[in-house]
């Protein structure tokens, strides 16, 4: 039976805003099993970020706070931990990718500084053994000439090397979890590629488990074992890969899917969009937090929040709709031909 490496139980993560706790993340609950890919999809504003950010403390750091619920990662409760506890966690045990590589690289420090320096906290390592290491991490992250590319600062690499050295640090310590957050976002797409097969690569050679967040529904595809579609803060649909892509159940999860661009039949056609806008967290509407967007909502949805369906061993819902329609899914052309490998994403 595969080990469960991470377990989020009803966690509510909020900020305080002026006088008042706004819930950015509303009662979530996933688990991430050893060795596993889980991606936690949605648009802008669904609470992606937040969620990972709760994972590993760093909310505390940004005015946010977890409010109920908790978090196990190997057992160990982290939401009751201390920051300085947590400190000998980040980094070392878990790690994370943020989204841009040039904010999250200190400008006047080398990189090979910058990864040499979590290798000197967490692993007691010299300042010349931590640098030997650094440059080795270097050359495992596809970096030519790593020798040279140490000692330069992140102004004289590319977007695409500031990234690769961004998951150098990351790597650093050998984490048990990596968290990566957008880890292609403002790359060109064949930088995206590589990257993302970086992360394959490194997944399969350290035994690691990854959380990937993503708005993009093809990296999904590419990445997950299993996926997490987030909306507003709370999670509409879970399954795994095959399941979100050949059945798709909730009526957001079709609409992000049919999103997707296609390759044909689709000359001189819209693009398809999802009407409306996400709402404001402070904002949300009764009930059923998508109906104002959906083209299904019933009354029951505009009155009352619903429930996960069990759709599947492996495939829950937060949707009404199966209560009504008995349990069946709505499959989307975009889902049906991904999933049967008809859209190369």
């Amino acid at each position: 039976m595969a080990r469960k490496i991470l377990e989020v139980n009803q966690m509510t993560a909020g900020f305080l805003v002026n006088t008042d706790i706004v819930k950015a993340t509303d009662r979530i609950s996933f688990d991430l099993e050893k060795g596993q890919t889980l991606c936690i999809v949605g648009e802008s504003g669904s609470g992606k970020s937040v969620t990972s950010l709760a994972v590993m403390r760093l909310i505390d750091y940004a005015g946010g706070m977890i409010l109920e619920g908790d978090i196990k990662f190997n057992g160990e409760v982290l939401s009751t931990k201390s920051q300085e506890e947590m400190r000998k966690i980040r980094g070392n045990r878990i790690a994370m990718i943020f989204q841009d590589p040039m904010s999250s690289l200190n400008p006047v420090f080398m990189v090979g500084e910058q990864i040499a320096e979590s290798l000197r906290l967490h692993q007691n390592k010299s300042d010349k053994e931590a640098m030997k290491a650094a440059v080795d991490l270097l050359r495992q992250v596809g970096i030519p000439s790593p020798e040279v590319r140490a000692r330069q600062y992140p102004h004289e690499l590319s977007g695409g090397m500031c990234q690769r050295v961004v998951i150098a640090i990351a790597l650093a310590c050998q984490p048990e979890l990596l968290i990566a957050d957008e880890p292609t976002t403002a790359l060109d797409v064949t930088v995206q590629a590589q990257i993302l097969d970086l992360l394959q690569q490194l997944k399969k050679n350290n035994d690691m488990s990854i959380i990937m967040i993503t708005h993009d529904m093809g990296v999904a595809a590419e990445m997950a074992d299993r996926i997490v579609v987030m909306y507003a803060g709370g999670i509409m649909e879970e399954g795994s890969v095959h399941e979100i892509f050949a059945k798709p159940s909730h009526p957001y999860t079709v609409g992000l899917l049919k999103s997707i661009p296609g390759f044909e039949d689709s000359h001189g056609e819209e693009l398809y969009t999802i009407k409306g806008n996400i709402p404001r967290i402070n904002e949300l509407p009764t009930g059923c937090r998508f109906h104002p967007r959906c083209t299904h909502a019933m009354d029951i949805c505009r009155k009352q929040e619903p429930g996960f369906f069990q759709l599947g061993q492996d495939h829950k819902a937060a949707c009404w709709l199966y209560e009504e329609h008995g349990g069946d899914s709505i499959v989307s052309p975009a889902g049906a031909a991904i999933a049967h490998g008809e859209v190369r994403v």
